[in-house]
């Protein structure tokens, strides 16, 4: 017996209507399930961690990197989120921080922004090289490669030409570098090193017409000098030209920080007479001209300070006491100022 057409159509017209139906719900109760999941908060163990995701790590990597330390986010259902959302290819290295409570939606946002968790070296001005070596040694955050290298060996690490000087003092710029945890501490070693070289290199081209530094070693060397003599900022350009000045008419510069680097750890707080004739490479009441190495880390006011001092014919300086200083053409006014100053009279 032939069936009625127009019962036939009717009858596969809701057969595929349920069929469709079905389909509709069983992707709305996907959506609404991969919604639900994306947007719940994860239980962490320990309630906040760190995770590292490796350099040029795939998508799958990354979901396992993330499970392996601790954020344990479903693979195939992170893997079809990321790239439902068109994500697969912003995801960025780094180390994340992570707390309980986040979603596996945040954890993507997250890597794709590269909102990674970043660490601070902080390097100050006047330090020594071995108080900036003893400082990074001591940050928890950093790689550690350098410990037990000698200075020249570090210097030879960063392929810094000075190295056969054997003494890094001073090659290093003062700022706060950023990094992510685990960052080889020869990372940052560079970028102070390369740093200080671009700030030494600007403020040579643009220094001040005959001024008695023969290369720009000699003038970052001064520099530290002047870093070490006054934290006034308004004094250093005049602090410059004293030295500056002393330098041409071949007198010694004879400065108390240059004797106390020269003491090394036999320094205890105070520096005696004894200690002022006591002759050392770095003595410059003894010897003539520069030490042979700069004595600390100097900051850009000091650099810019040594290669354009004031103008003046001063050829002495004392401190008041309050941080500023108070600077004499001739030896007679500078006892005076000496007087006044130091010994109360």
């Amino acid at each position: 017996m032939q069936s009625n057409p127009a019962t036939f159509r009717m009858t596969l017209f809701r057969k595929c209507f349920v069929a469709g139906a079905i389909v509709v719900v069983l992707a709305a109760a996907a959506i609404a399930g991969g919604y639900h999941w994306a947007n719940s908060p994860l239980d962490l163990n320990p309630a906040q961690l760190d995770v590292t995701v490796k350099p040029h790590s795939s998508l799958r990597s990354v979901t396992l990197q993330l499970n392996r330390g601790g954020v344990p986010v479903e693979p195939e259902l992170f893997v079809i989120m990321t790239r439902l959302l068109g994500l697969q290819s912003e995801l960025k290295s780094g180390n994340y921080e992570f707390k309980t409570g986040v979603t596996p939606y945040e954890v993507l946002q997250k890597i794709a922004r590269g909102d990674v968790n970043e660490y601070v070296a902080t390097i100050i001005e006047g330090w020594t090289f071995k108080r900036m070596r003893a400082e990074l040694d001591a940050n928890p955050a950093l790689k550690h490669d350098t410990i037990g290298m000698s200075d020249m060996d570090l210097m030879n690490a960063i392929n810094a030409p000075e190295a056969s000087i054997g003494n890094g003092e001073g090659l290093f710029f003062p700022d706060t570098y950023l990094f992510d945890k685990n960052t080889s501490d020869l990372d940052v070693y560079r970028r102070a090193y390369r740093l200080m070289r671009l700030r030494l290199d600007e403020a040579w081209t643009a220094r001040a017409p005959n001024l008695p530094y023969k290369t720009p070693y000699d003038a970052l060397t001064m520099a530290s000098i002047i870093e070490k003599e006054t934290g006034k900022k308004s004094d250093r350009p005049m602090v410059a030209a004293v030295f500056a000045n002393r330098l041409r008419v071949g007198m010694p510069l004879q400065t108390d920080p240059t004797v106390i680097y020269g003491m090394g750890d036999s320094y205890a707080g105070h520096i005696r007479k004894k200690d002022l004739q006591t002759d050392t490479p770095y003595n410059t009441y003894t010897r003539m001209g520069l030490p042979p190495t700069p004595i600390s880390l100097p900051g850009v006011a000091s650099l810019q300070a040594a290669l354009n001092p004031a103008q003046t014919t001063a050829l002495y300086f004392v401190s008041r006491g309050d941080g500023s200083s108070i600077f004499s053409d001739t030896l007679g006014d500078h006892n005076k100022a000496v007087d006044k100053y130091i010994r109360g009279q």
